[in-house]
């Protein structure tokens, strides 16, 4: 098939996976932490008394750097920027997933086809990451990077795939690590040494980045006792011993499904096994590694590196070796074993862990998508199109909330446009809704204290400490009109309330959801 025709269909599956399922959000995780630093790194001025912007974390990423480029360079906003940077580098991805498939031998369009079931994305139980992230943070641009130079190298395009994976390193240099790893193993057995030559041309520009920014804590700095205790409240995704029992029973049946998925696929290369089976075990071997590192030995830098965001190629491997097994089997005319196959591939992006009781219409949709792509033939591909659109509908899988309503756009214009540039919000009554955090990034107002950003405690112990003294002195107990008076001599200028806890003083600013205060 043209390579054109190609290139079409996997910028339509960027564009579908983009706009209708899984879908993008901005805003409602973890760019509203990146977004304000952004704003304060292209000025400094602008929300230079937030808490956030006083503790980056960027140093080692060039996010920030081809952000600030991009928007220099062809005048559009941050969101337009990182939105471009999302829809590509998700191109990138699916064409890598199509050249893993086509290395197996699968036709074309039984490539796309494979293609298409793992964009479909996963929800990763445990370390809180996705195989398709929805925001457009680094770890977003570095994933996909890492399924193109996978599908590169399974092509024996070395050089190329060295050149994906350098930029998912410079994007986020823990998501590329454990794919360099075993893609040092494969150059050399190959003795395909042409591939390192991007690697030794990232590394020395992260370490220059990272010297002209603060940087995260020292390599073998230890947490302190309150440390421990707060990540643990306010981060404990990253200890292991917090997860359920039922959640490494997941990875290991999910890495079982991988082995026997490859024992169908007898024509998997060297370099995809290398993939396909060694970085679900770094995933499964992070586990103990975190446990033990992290809670034995408190290695501060264990919750900013996270290894066990690794899982999550425990559940890519599964749904592409599950769905080309389920394509190799239609071929050889085995419609029952072929539905189960693609019954496996449907799972993932329906339940997150395998543990869990499925939903009866869950149950009904996967069955009907893995029984219809089995027996379509030549109509599959509109099957697998149609799962797009079925399973956040028939299914009822919603990945995200909707949090952007048109009275917190009023009320960011308003504070944008009415109020100093060095002002200082409060929230007292937003209790750990994200709200706030959308309207610091649309307001460029500092929020004194808000629960998102608090995430941020796994990067900087004076900033942990600090957010965890303002969130005490205000949001960790109910709001109460008394408490207005105390807030002044802790350098907060405006008051943000929900309309159904106005106090009796005169607003500056009112909508049907929110009512702003000036403190004198």
């Amino acid at each position: 098939m043209n390579q054109r025709v190609v290139w079409g269909a996997v910028a339509a599956l960027a564009l579908l996976t983009f706009f209708q399922f899984p879908g993008h959000t901005y805003l409602q995780q973890d760019s509203q932490i990146y977004l304000p630093i952004l704003e304060n790194l292209r000025d400094p001025s602008v929300l230079r008394n937030d808490i956030l912007t006083q503790h980056p974390h960027v140093a080692f990423t060039l996010y920030d750097e081809t952000a600030l480029f991009l928007r220099k360079i062809t005048g559009f906003g941050f969101h337009g920027v990182l939105d471009a940077q999302q829809i590509v580098t998700r191109a990138l991805g699916i064409w890598g997933l199509y050249l893993m498939a086509a290395a197996l031998g699968l036709s074309t369009m039984s490539a796309l086809l494979v293609a298409a079931i793992c964009s479909l994305g996963a929800v990763i139980a445990g370390p809180s990451v996705l195989t398709f992230e929805y925001e457009p943070t680094p770890r977003a641009f570095a994933v996909p990077l890492l399924w193109c130079a996978m599908g590169l190298t399974a092509n024996r395009r070395y050089r190329e795939a060295g050149i994906a994976a350098a930029a998912a390193l410079l994007y986020h240099p823990p998501t590329a690590i454990p794919f360099w790893i075993l893609f040092l193993v494969v150059l050399q057995t190959r003795k395909a040494y042409s591939g390192l030559l991007p690697l030794a041309c990232a590394v020395p520009v992260l370490l220059i980045a990272a010297r002209l920014q603060a940087g995260t804590a020292p390599l073998f700095e230890k947490l302190t006792p309150f440390g421990i205790q707060l990540q643990q409240m306010r981060a404990s995704y990253t200890w292991v011993s917090t997860w359920p029992p039922s959640t490494l029973l997941h990875y290991l049946i999910c890495f079982g499904i991988v082995l026997l998925a490859l024992g169908r696929l007898s024509e998997a290369s060297f370099e995809l096994r290398v993939f396909l089976i060694g970085l679900p075990m770094l995933g499964l071997l992070s586990m103990p590694a975190s446990w033990f590192l992290l809670e034995r030995m408190g290695w501060a830098i264990l919750p900013q590196y996270q290894p066990m965001r690794t899982l999550l190629f425990v559940m890519l491997a599964m749904q592409f070796a599950a769905s080309a097994a389920g394509v190799r089997a239609t071929a050889r005319q085995r419609p029952a074993e072929a539905a189960i196959w693609f019954a496996l591939a449907y799972l993932v992006p329906m339940q997150s862990q395998w543990t869990q009781p499925l939903a009866p219409q869950k149950l009904a949709l996967v069955l009907v998508l893995a029984g219809g792509i089995a027996l379509a033939r030549q109509y599959a591909p509109a099957v697998a199109l149609a799962a797009f659109f079925a399973i956040p509908t028939l299914g009822g899988v919603q990945n995200y909330p909707h949090l952007h309503t048109p009275a917190l756009k009023q009320l960011s214009g308003w504070a944008l446009s009415s109020t100093p540039r060095d002002s200082v919000f409060l929230f007292p009554d937003a209790g750990r809704s994200l709200y706030p955090g959308i309207f610091r990034a649309d307001a460029l107002r500092a929020v004194y204290v808000d629960w998102k950003g608090g995430g941020q405690v796994n990067f900087a112990k004076q900033f942990g400490e600090e957010w965890w003294f303002r969130w005490q002195q205000t949001a960790a107990v109910k709001f109460k009109p008394s408490d207005l008076s105390k807030y002044p001599a802790l350098g907060i200028q405006y008051v943000v309330l929900q309309s159904k806890n106005r106090v009796p003083l005169t607003p500056v600013f009112e909508n049907s959801e929110y009512v702003a205060y000036r403190l004198d």
